[in-house]
C-alpha cells in the first residue's frame, strides 16, 4: 500500500490514482531540513468537479448499504490502518515535521476514529413523537449526500480520519483537500480505503493550493462542508457556503488559557502546561497557549515552566525527539515575528525565543513572562511554542482574564480543591474545558469551540449532526379519514 516517498503523487478520485487536468506539480517539503519530499498534483477547478461528481455518483449506493455493512468495512479500515501504522507514521513525522512518537499515536488515533464510528454506524436512530392516537409521528436522520472537508497541515492523517470516519458512517461520501504542505497521509489514506473495499467514489482527494480549495467551498454539488483552520480562512469557507445555503462545521483557532490556582500542585501543573503548549511544536488549537498563575506563586511557577522548556531535545521528526521543527518556513517567519513582537510590547524573554542555526523551521520552547492581558501575544494566536504567563490577583481577575478573547476552544484550571475547580471550569468560555490535566480529550469526547473559535462539534457521538440531517414524518390514522 505504501508508495515511495519519491514518487509523483496524483490526485484520488473514483477510487483510482489520477493525474491533474494540468501538468502543474507541488512540491512538499522536510521541515527539518527544507528538503523535497515529493511532488504532487496542484488540482484545478475543473478536478474539483470531477472529483465531486464521482462523490456524487457514489452517495446512492453507499447509502443503500446496510448501516451494518457501513461499519464493518470502517472496523476493517481501522484494522489495516494498524496493519500499516509504521509506515504511515514515518510518512506523517517526514511530512509535517512531529516527533516519530506523536506521528504513531496519531495514527492510533485514526484507526480509532475508524473504530469508533464503525460501532455506531448501526445506531443512528429516529424516534417517536406523541401526538395522539390518530397520529404516528417519527423522525429518521439521513446523510446530507457528499461532504467536502478541508483539512489543516497539524494533524494530517488524524483530522482527516476525524471527518472521513463519522461522514462515511452516516451515508455521506467525502472529497477531502488536504493542506498544500502535507498532502500525503490523506492520499494514503484514501489508497488504503480503496484496497480496504470502500467503493469507487465515495472516498476522493484533491490535492494542490488555494484553487480546489475554493472550488470545494463554493461547489453546488457539496452538500456538507467541514473545515479545520484558521479564523479568517472559516470566515471566507462560510461566506462561500451562504450562497449555496451549504450547512457548515468550522474548528477554528484558539488561545487557550490554562489557570493555575494557589493551592495547586505546582510541578503536576507546570508538567502538564508544558506539554499542552510544547506538544507538536505549540501548532495545536487547543495549546496551552497562556499560563495565569497567581502572583503569590508567580516566580516559582516560572521557574518550573524554564526547567522544562529548556529540558526539551530538538530534532527532525524521524529521529524521535521531544519536539520537531515548525511545518513550513512561512509559519516559521510568523512565529518569529510574534516573539520580536513579545519584546517590542515589553515582555520578559525567560528562556528560548532565538531561532536554532542550520536548516529547518526550528524554534525552541520560548516562556513570556511579565505579560500583560491586552498584548498581542497574549490575544492573538500564534501557534508555536511560545507561552504567555500572566498574574492574576484572584479568580474573578482570573477569569476576566481567561474570557478576555475572541476565542474560546479550550481552557483548563488546576486547583487541588476540587469544588473550586470545577466552579472555575464552569466559567470558562470554551468549549472543552481540562481539570488538573491538559489535552483531557479523546476519539469519544466532542471537541469544538465557542465564540469565533467555531460551529459544530468533531468527536464523539455529537460529531454524527454534522453529517446527518432530521426528516420528520407524519401518518394519518384516523380511521374517518379526516
Amino acid at each position: 500500500m505504501i508508495m515511495n516517498l519519491n514518487d509523483h503523487y496524483q490526485l484520488h478520485i473514483d477510487g483510482e490514482s489520477v493525474p491533474a487536468s494540468t501538468d502543474n506539480a507541488l512540491v512538499t517539503n522536510d521541515p527539518a531540513t527544507g528538503e523535497p519530499i515529493a511532488k504532487f498534483a496542484q488540482a484545478t477547478t475543473a478536478d474539483v468537479d470531477r472529483a465531486v461528481g464521482a462523490a456524487r455518483e457514489a452517495v446512492s449506493a453507499w447509502r443503500s448499504k446496510t448501516p451494518v455493512e457501513r461499519g464493518q468495512i470502517l472496523q476493517d479500515i481501522a484494522t489495516q490502518i494498524r496493519a500499516n501504522a509504521d509506515d504511515l507514521a514515518q510518512i506523517e513525522s517526514r511530512d509535517q515535521g512531529k516527533p516519530l512518537t506523536q506521528a504513531q499515536s496519531d495514527v492510533e488515533d485514526a484507526a480509532r476514529y475508524f473504530e469508533y464510528y464503525a460501532g455506531a454506524a448501526d445506531k443512528l436512530e429516529g424516534k417517536s413523537i406523541p401526538r395522539g392516537d390518530e397520529t404516528l409521528d417519527m423522525t429518521v436522520r439521513e446523510p446530507y449526500g457528499v461532504s467536502g472537508q478541508i483539512i489543516p497541515w497539524n494533524f494530517p492523517l488524524s483530522i482527516t480520519a476525524r471527518g472521513v470516519a463519522p461522514a462515511l458512517a452516516a451515508g455521506n461520501t467525502v472529497v477531502v483537500k488536504p493542506a498544500p504542505t502535507t498532502p500525503l497521509s490523506a492520499l494514503h489514506l484514501a489508497a488504503l480505503c480503496r484496497d480496504t473495499g470502500v467503493p469507487d467514489g465515495v472516498v476522493n482527494v484533491v490535492t494542490g493550493g488555494t484553487e480546489p480549495g475554493v472550488a470545494l467551498t463554493s461547489h453546488d454539488g457539496v452538500d456538507q462542508l467541514t473545515f479545520t483552520g484558521s479564523v479568517p480562512t472559516g470566515q471566507a469557507v462560510m461566506k462561500a457556503a451562504a450562497e449555496t445555503i451549504t450547512p457548515v462545521t468550522l474548528e477554528l483557532g484558539g488561545k487557550n488559557p490554562a489557570i493555575v490556582m494557589p493551592d495547586a500542585d505546582l510541578d503536576e501543573a507546570a508538567f502538564w502546561i508544558a506539554t499542552g503548549i510544547f506538544t507538536n511544536a505549540g501548532q495545536i488549537c487547543s495549546a496551552a497557549d497562556r499560563a495565569l498563575v497567581h502572583e503569590s506563586i508567580y516566580d516559582e511557577f516560572i521557574e518550573l515552566l524554564v526547567d522544562h522548556a529548556v529540558s526539551y531535545d530538538l530534532g527532525p521528526g524521524t529521529d524521535d525527539p521531544d519536539m520537531g521543527p515548525l511545518n513550513h518556513a512561512e509559519h516559521f517567519e510568523t512565529v518569529v515575528d510574534y516573539i520580536e513582537t513579545g519584546l517590542e510590547e515589553g515582555a520578559t524573554l525567560e528562556t528560548g525565543g532565538e531561532p536554532l542555526d542550520g536548516d529547518g523551521h526550528f524554534v525552541p520552547p520560548t516562556v513570556f513572562s511579565d505579560v500583560e492581558p491586552e498584548m498581542r501575544i497574549a490575544q492573538e494566536e500564534i501557534f508555536g511554542p511560545v507561552l504567555a504567563v500572566i498574574p492574576f490577583a484572584d479568580r474573578t481577575e482570573a477569569l476576566e482574564i481567561a474570557n478576555g478573547v475572541e476565542f474560546g476552544l479550550t481552557g483548563g484550571v488546576f486547583s487541588r480543591d476540587i469544588t473550586q475547580a470545577l466552579g472555575v471550569a464552569r466559567e470558562i468560555d470554551a468549549g472543552g474545558v481540562y481539570v488538573n490535566e491538559w489535552f483531557g480529550g479523546s476519539v469519544e469526547t466532542p471537541f469544538g469551540g465557542m465564540k469565533q473559535s467555531g460551529i459544530g462539534r468533531e468527536k464523539g457521538l455529537e460529531a454524527l449532526d454534522s453529517y446527518l440531517q432530521t426528516k420528520n414524518i407524519a401518518i394519518n390514522l384516523d380511521e374517518d379519514g379526516h
